[in-house]
């Protein structure tokens, strides 16, 4: 059976547990609390930098949220998340990487920086960058590959229809605000999805997070600094 290494507040976990969701496969759940648990000796062997998610399936463990759901599509191709024609392809490969690169990195931002005033404007600028090109490439159609549920959906569509719990409107992006709600209906999104409590706990929460990712950052640049000087 597949399984998930998880912790719902991540916003890595969260399109691979709906890709799973919507492929109606099989899977356990593994929660991981994100103030330690990746840590754990026991992670570390199945995810040698300590992220989430990894997913294992018959012994074998696939890390980085990107390969995952290729590996998912390349192994159970039905139904499908990925169009066959290059032109609708690369549109759906787009927003995904969008999604990854520049909306997830730039909602974090909303959030951690509440009190540095330039810093909380550049992520502003970033999203509503990001949602003016969404907005666009969605055009008239149901989904962004028109009639077909796609990785488009499964990756950025867990981000914009929560932008108005990070102060981001979408009053200006109707066809994309409609899209999202259409997502949050379905059965799949309604499972993943984080309640109000916890994603105000989630944010009350990630600084904390932040500084024990910081400390450990700081143990694995000694423990390098150590180790290259025994070998010298």
């Amino acid at each position: 059976m597949l399984t998930l290494y998880y912790a719902r507040p991540s916003g890595y976990s969260r399109p691979v547990w709906l890709a799973l969701l919507e492929k109606k496969l099989p899977f356990k759940l593994v929660h991981l609390k994100m103030d330690g648990d990746q840590f754990s000796s026991e992670f570390s062997q199945i995810s040698p930098f300590n992220r989430i998610p990894v997913l294992v399936d018959n012994n074998l463990p696939i890390i980085e949220s990107v390969t995952i759901l290729d590996y998912l599509e390349a192994k159970y191709p039905s139904p499908s998340f990925l169009p066959n024609d290059a032109e609708t392809l690369a549109k759906v490969r787009m927003v995904q990487m969008i999604g990854l690169n520049e909306l997830f990195p730039a909602t974090i931002g909303l959030l951690i920086h509440q009190n540095n005033p330039s810093e909380l404007e550049y992520a502003q600028q970033r999203v509503i960058r990001v949602l003016a090109l969404l907005e666009d490439l969605l055009g008239d159609n149901p989904y962004f590959a028109g009639e077909q549920l796609t990785l488009a959906e499964i990756v950025t569509g867990t981000l914009v229809p929560e932008l108005p719990r990070f102060d981001i409107s979408l009053t200006n992006y109707p066809k994309l605000s409609n899209w999202g709600e259409k997502l949050l209906a379905r059965e799949s999104w309604q499972q993943i999805r984080l309640s109000d409590k916890e994603f105000t706990d989630f944010k009350r929460r990630l600084r904390v997070w932040q500084k024990i990712w910081q400390k450990r950052r700081r143990q694995k640049i000694l423990s390098f600094a150590r180790q290259n000087q025994i070998k010298s």
